[in-house]
């Protein structure tokens, strides 16, 4: 009896003051809601970049001059950028910390967009745009790393909270771009340069979150630098990647031409805009609850075949009946672009600390997004040698079988971790 009341004792007298505490408490809570209204707001920055051309795209090549060819550059642009600034995403965020990068990030989308609305050629078009996807590409990298950091037990809902905001920004531009331009005299300029507003605010909340985090990189605030792994020697990294590029082969391709393809069909440009906007809307619920479900099970196998159906289903569509099925083909290819939140949370899964997560991150978004340079490109040339979107869609429908197979492997439950530490490593060890 007296052992158990000295402990009691010291317990009591071990807690610190109890109106320490609340503040403390109230202080982690209210910085914590900060960060994730702040993540919040740069996945809702992330695309607005693109789907607000989509729906101008046509206003844009005729000012600029541009031909058929040329748009499908254009719309490669935010994969190649992607690829290239995304590699070097990891490498800054050790040097100045993961905030750090992303507050930057904001940045560069704020002053892309608002720049290249005074463009005046395509060159100077096509180079204010690589900015703004510049600000993307290292956000689309290292938001999932500081999920993984700063909300380890949270990594489903959170991505899933970062998924269905980032799907929301894609809808809000596809659907407001074209009444929103109309609204301010009908020119393009007004309509792509608006949006910046929202990267300002973007901006400004992380800017917040860098002074009260006041996170160092690990080389400047002395920490150890993580183990750097292997990565090449992981099937499942590999696998990630051919999955992340063909699934985003295919939306970009639907968020640069879906408008065009409507139009073709004789579908009015007000209302192409709004299929668009069914199209990433459709991603907003999806995005927020596919996650959990995915972090729940062991794999993951299900969602990418389901998903993959719908695709192949939804480009049928658009080739055999574009008008007469438009809503269906929309909810279809909206369902099967929900690849992108899908593989964002196996991304989280393969690996077992933050630092696994930025190198399988940035090493699948990095080599995706460059394999997905050519696709783009490919159905703008076939659609200005043709004049008609049988082929590029019978293209995009032909992916989706190599991207159902690269899904299927990247989907089972394996860490990157144990693939790329050899054999013979793991024994000596």
């Amino acid at each position: 009896m007296p052992a158990a009341d000295t402990t009691a004792s010291s317990r009591t007298e071990s807690r610190p003051p109890t109106e320490e505490r609340p503040a403390a408490s109230g202080s982690a809570k209210y910085l914590g809601v900060l960060f994730a209204v702040a993540i919040a707001a740069a996945a809702f920055n992330l695309r607005p970049v693109v789907t607000s051309l989509g729906p101008l795209l046509k206003q844009v090549r005729d000012d600029l001059g541009m031909n058929p060819t040329l748009a499908g550059l254009l719309t490669a642009v935010p994969s190649l950028c992607f690829g290239l600034f995304g590699f070097a995403a990891p490498a800054a965020a050790r040097r100045i910390g993961p905030i750090a990068v992303v507050t930057a990030g904001m940045g560069a989308i704020t002053a892309g967009v608002l720049a290249r609305s005074f463009a005046g050629g395509t060159a100077v078009f096509l180079l204010l745009t690589a900015l703004a996807l510049a600000g993307v590409a290292v956000s689309n990298v290292l938001l999932p790393v500081v999920i993984k950091r700063y909300f380890p037990d949270r990594v489903g809902p959170m991505i899933g909270l970062y998924s269905m905001a980032l799907s929301a920004g894609t809808a809000l531009a596809a659907a407001v771009t074209v009444p929103l331009t109309k609204s301010l005299g009908g020119d393009w300029r007004y309509g792509l340069g608006v949006w910046a507003v929202l990267g300002a605010l973007a901006l400004v909340l992380w800017l917040f979150v860098l002074i009260a985090k006041r996170e160092r990189g690990e080389r400047a605030g002395g920490a150890a630098a993580p183990v750097r792994l292997p990565i090449t020697r992981s099937r499942t990294a590999w696998a990630l990647a051919g999955y992340f590029g063909l699934q985003a082969t295919g939306a970009y391709v639907v968020m640069g031409w879906m408008s065009q393809i409507f139009q073709d069909a004789g579908i009015g440009e007000g209302t192409t805009g709004v299929l668009l906007a069914v199209t990433m809307v459709i991603g907003v619920p999806v995005s927020f609850v596919l996650p959990n479900l995915a972090a729940r099970r062991g794999d993951q196998r299900l969602f990418v075949v389901l998903l993959a159906c719908c695709g192949i289903a939804g480009y049928a569509g658009l080739a055999i009946a574009p008008a007469g099925g438009a809503w269906l083909w929309a909810v279809l290819l909206g369902l099967s672009n929900c690849a992108f939140p899908l593989v964002l949370t196996m991304i989280g899964l393969r690996a077992r600390s933050a630092g696994g997560v930025a190198q399988l991150s940035a090493f699948a978004q990095g080599i995706g997004y460059l394999v997905s340079i050519p696709g783009p490109i490919l159905v703008g040339w076939l659609y200005g040698a043709t004049g008609e979107w049988y082929w590029p869609l019978g293209f995009l429908s032909l992916l989706l079988v190599p991207q159902m197979l690269f899904g299927l492997r990247a989907a089972r439950a394996r860490h990157i971790e144990d693939e790329a530490v050899h054999p013979a490593e793991r024994a000596a060890a």
